[in-house]
C-alpha cells in the first residue's frame, strides 16, 4: 500500500539522502525580469531625450554661426563663413586662440609634472604630516578662485608679472594641483611596489625604476589629469580677465566677452567665436575619452 502511494504514473519518488541540502523551490516564471527583458524603448527614450536636451544648444550656436545675419531660418541653408572670418580677422580671435593654446599647454605640462612628483611622494613615502597634508588638499577644493584674486594680484604685481601669460599659467596650475595630486597618488598606489623593488635589485636607481617601470603604467592617469587641466584653463575666464589687460595677451573666454556690447550683441559673431572655442575641447575629448574614463576611475580606487 505504501509503495502504491509513493508512486505516480509509474515513477517512484526518491526521498532526499540523509544530510543533503533541500532543493530550492522553483521560481515562478515572470516573477523577476532580467535586464535583457526590458523593452528597448524604455532605455532609448530617456537617453534620446537627454541627448536632444544636450545637443539643442550646440545646434542653436552652430545655426547662428553659419546662417546669414538677415536669415531667420531654422535650417542652416544657405551657409556662410562671414561670421568666422569676422571674428578671426577683425576681432583678433587668431591671437586669442594662440594665447589660449599657450596657456592650456603650459598648464597641462606644469600640472602633470608637479602632480606626478607630489602624487609619488604621497603614494610611496610615509611622513608625519601626511594625513594633514591630504586633508589640506581636500579642503582647498572648497575655496573659490574669486577669493584669491586680490592676493594673487598683489603677488604678481610685486613680481612684475601682470599682463603676462605666465601669471595665468601659475594661477591655473596652483588651482589644478590639489585634485591632480590626489588622482595621481591613487593611481600610483594601484601599481605594486614589488615592481619597483625588482628593478632596484637589478641595479636601477629609484628614478630609473620609476621612469622605466611605473611611468608607462600611469598613462591613463596622466592623460586624465592633463586633459582636465587643459580644458579647465582653456575655458577659465576669471584669471585671464583680471591678470591680462592688453588685447594681444587676452584669451578666448575674454575675447568672447568683448563681443557682447552694452546696447547690442552680434549673435552671429558670438556664435562663431563659441564654435571656435569649443572645437579644441571636442577634439581633445574625442581622442582621449577611453583614457579619461580609465584614469579617473583608477585614480579614485585608492587614496
Amino acid at each position: 500500500m505504501t509503495a502504491l502511494l509513493t508512486e505516480k504514473n509509474g515513477t517512484a519518488r526518491r526521498s532526499p539522502a540523509h544530510g543533503s541540502p533541500p532543493s530550492s523551490p522553483r521560481r515562478r516564471p515572470g516573477r523577476e525580469r532580467a535586464f535583457d527583458d526590458v523593452p528597448r524603448w524604455q532605455i532609448y527614450l530617456p537617453l534620446g531625450l537627454y541627448l536632444l536636451f544636450t545637443l539643442i544648444p550646440f545646434y542653436w550656436m552652430l545655426l547662428f554661426a553659419v546662417r546669414p545675419a538677415s536669415s531667420t531660418s531654422l535650417v542652416p541653408w544657405p551657409m556662410t563663413g562671414a561670421h568666422f572670418s569676422k571674428v578671426w580677422n577683425e576681432r583678433s580671435f587668431a591671437v586669442f586662440f594662440q594665447n589660449s593654446m599657450i596657456v592650456g599647454v603650459a598648464t597641462l605640462v606644469a600640472t602633470t609634472l608637479v602632480a606626478l612628483a607630489g602624487g609619488y611622494a604621497l603614494a610611496r613615502f610615509d611622513f608625519r604630516v601626511k594625513g594633514a597634508f591630504m586633508l589640506a588638499l581636500l579642503c582647498s577644493q572648497f575655496i573659490p578662485g574669486a577669493l584669491m584674486l586680490v592676493p594673487l594680484f598683489e603677488i604678481f604685481r610685486n613680481l612684475q608679472m601682470i599682463n603676462s601669460l605666465g601669471s595665468v599659467v601659475i594661477a591655473e596650475t596652483v588651482f589644478q594641483l590639489p585634485l591632480s595630486i590626489i588622482l595621481i597618488s591613487g593611481f600610483i598606489k594601484n601599481v605594486p611596489v614589488s615592481l619597483e623593488e625588482a628593478a632596484w635589485v637589478d641595479g636601477c636607481s629609484r628614478f630609473t625604476a620609476f621612469r622605466t617601470v611605473v611611468l608607462p603604467l600611469l598613462r591613463p592617469g596622466l592623460i586624465a589629469v592633463g586633459s582636465f587641466a587643459f580644458v579647465h584653463s582653456w575655458n577659465h575666464f576669471l584669471f585671464a580677465l583680471m591678470f591680462l589687460s592688453e588685447q594681444d595677451k587676452q584669451t578666448i573666454p575674454v575675447g568672447l566677452n568683448t563681443l557682447i556690447g552694452a546696447d547690442s550683441v552680434d549673435l552671429g559673431a558670438l556664435a562663431a567665436g563659441g564654435v571656435i572655442a569649443a572645437v579644441p575641447v571636442v577634439i581633445v575629448f574625442a581622442f582621449i575619452q577611453k583614457w579619461l574614463i580609465t584614469g579617473f576611475s583608477a585614480g579614485a580606487v585608492k587614496g
